[in-house]
């Protein structure tokens, strides 16, 4: 299998990376009224939120000045989810996370920096806004990509990035499975074997989702990645005429979750601005800006404006098809575990 080492040695570097830089946006004003009477708040969130959140940090500091008169500026930091997560554990100075999904939420939450009964603080389980996964290619679509099987042919160049430290990642492995888990019948050392040759055909594995649309957009490395809708969305309307979504059979529900850091947010007094600021994502203004930049709305009204944008009809599994995200994440992701046993046949 091609670039392991290197692309391991990578994800290391980034997710070190991040969390110096995570860190350096906490600063000890993280929080803190300033001189001129404007509140920060940091928001530490995963790679593809990066255009959502500039846009809605800029409704949110409307609404909150009509609200209290009071300004608030939000400082965001992007990477990889599971980086994100572990440099929040390892200090950076975050109010709250905007991650990938759950699991990298109790990582924090384990850390003893979130408290418990965080995925219910807010409605749908703390989740505003959910995605799905797709697949990205070329105009014209040259190697006839369909459905997942597809990828698993030989000659077919995958990107995809690395489970290990991305939260998309993590969602796409467990949407192949399941495709496999339905074509095979369940039977497990079928699904591995499926498993292994679509990622026999990854030739890049960056250590977030952001990373892994440049390497196939800008760099033109691959034929096909393996992407959040959003991020698919965002490119066609980039670049219309050189890419097309391709929408699999079965695909799955994918939950981005949000929590306040609650040791953070009680030592910086930013607890009630943290939850004004995450109840607000569910506010009729803020689920229009969710659904303009890609993500699907949790609000089923509003979600339905967007049906010409979204396919609502495909057929998606949820992490509680795995028993949930503790147990998938033990099974699959763990050293050790399902994805560690395939990628290194």
């Amino acid at each position: 299998m091609r670039s392991k080492v290197w692309r391991r040695l990578l994800a290391v570097t980034v997710t070190a990376a991040l969390a110096l830089s995570a860190t350096g946006c906490g600063s000890k004003a993280s929080g803190s009224t300033k001189k001129d009477g404007k509140i920060t708040l940091t928001n530490v969130s995963y790679d593809p939120t990066r255009e959502l959140y500039a846009a809605y940090n800029k409704e949110f500091a409307k609404y909150y000045k009509g609200k209290t008169g009071k300004e608030v500026d939000v400082v965001m930091s992007h990477g990889g989810s599971g980086g994100q997560a572990r440099s929040v554990v390892e200090g950076a100075d975050a109010d709250v996370v905007t991650l990938a999904l759950a699991h990298d939420i109790t990582l924090v939450e384990q850390a003893g920096l979130i408290n418990k009964g965080w995925l219910k603080e807010f409605d749908l389980d703390s989740s505003p806004y959910t995605s799905t996964i797709v697949f990205l290619v070329r105009k014209g679509n040259p190697k006839k990509i369909k459905d997942w099987e597809d990828l698993t042919k030989k000659g077919v160049d995958v990107i995809t990035p690395d489970p290990k430290s991305s939260g998309g990642a993590c969602w796409n492995f467990l949407a192949a499975w399941n495709y496999a888990d339905k074509k095979f019948g369940g039977d497990e050392k079928k699904i591995k074997a499926f498993e292994h040759d679509l990622y026999s055909n990854v030739s890049v594995m960056d250590s977030g989702a952001r990373g892994a649309t440049t390497t196939f957009v800008e760099n033109k490395q691959g034929d096909v990645l393996i992407a959040w809708e959003n991020e698919a969305l965002a490119t066609l309307k980039e670049y219309p005429k050189e890419y097309e979504l391709v929408t699999p059979s079965i695909s799955i529900l994918a939950q981005p979750s949000v929590a306040i850091v609650d040791a953070n947010a009680d030592k910086n007094g930013t607890q009630k601005v943290a939850k004004d600021y995450l109840e607000y994502l569910y506010s009729d203004k803020a689920q229009e800006v969710i659904g303009e930049y890609g993500y699907r709305p949790s609000n089923e009204k509003i979600l339905k404006k967007f049906k010409d944008k979204f396919d609502l009809n495909v057929n998606l599994c949820t992490i509680d098809d795995f028993g949930g995200w503790d147990s998938a994440y033990k099974k699959f992701f763990q050293d050790g575990g399902i994805f560690d046993e395939i990628y290194s046949k």
